[in-house]
């Protein structure tokens, strides 16, 4: 029987993985998505849209599609599936990793303030500007939405969830973005801060160097940990070394 590989997906890592691994023969892939994109590009190997109801649901789904290995290639964010995904590796015996990109690091001209949570984020913001280029995603825009006096600039691939901040403006758009043009959205905006999530990765960094060239202060919401005992890659290249085994 063919090795049955899952892969929790929703990054360009877990997509270049299923790509790799649906072109050796003898593998079976399969990626599930969570569904919270309404139109994910094309993906090799099987795919399933949805939630599984939790790890209860996944162990069963592990058991049931007879998987062999799942590898966690979700958002750093995605701090539910994870744990969800390490408990059901655990209750099933299925071997299981957390594919992780490594997340930003600042440099000696970055004006980082490092916080633990969105709500943290809104927190201090009135003291360090009043014109706000948000871009932790669609969801979670809700602790913002007090800040009434503040101008805010949204941009996330898809339309934001309610309740937003009263005064926004919401950019759609998919990375990866450029330095120019970046600075120049950051100009155009009259921007005085960016609040961003430790996402890591290439194709959204380039706003980073932006606020680092314009002197800006950037507010960095930290990853949460990974559930204790949980085995982690940087890369594709170690996801597959871990496939391989010993």
């Amino acid at each position: 029987m063919s090795p049955h590989v899952l892969i929790l997906g929703g990054t360009a890592e877990a997509r270049r993985l299923a790509a790799t691994l649906a072109a050796r023969p003898g593998v079976r892939v399969t990626t599930s998505l969570a569904g919270r994109v309404t139109r994910p590009g094309a993906l090799e190997g099987d795919v399933r849209i949805g939630g599984f109801g939790g790890a209860g649901g996944l162990a069963a789904w592990l058991r049931a599609e007879r998987v062999d290995a799942l590898v966690d290639a979700t958002h750093p964010f995605a701090e539910r599936i994870t744990a969800n995904a390490a408990r059901a590796a655990a209750d099933t015996g299925v071997p299981a990793v957390v594919l992780r990109r490594p997340g930003w690091r600042p440099g000696d001209r970055d004006r980082w303030h490092p916080v633990p949570s969105l709500s943290a984020a809104a927190g201090l913001l009135p003291d360090l500007g009043r014109r706000v280029f948000l871009t932790t995603g669609r969801l979670g825009l809700a602790a913002f939405a007090h800040l009434t006096e503040l101008h805010f600039v949204v941009r996330s691939v898809e339309a934001p969830e309610p309740p937003l901040p009263p005064d926004t403006r919401v950019l759609l758009a998919r990375g990866p973005f450029t330095v120019p043009d970046e600075t120049a959205l950051l100009c155009e905006h009259r921007i005085d801060v960016l609040v961003t999530k430790d996402s890591g990765g290439e194709a959204t960094s380039a706003k980073l160097t932006a606020a680092r060239d314009l002197a800006l202060p950037v507010v960095v919401v930290r990853r949460p940990p990974l559930p204790a005992g949980v085995s982690a890659v940087p890369d594709v290249p170690g996801a597959l070394e871990w496939l391989s085994g010993p």
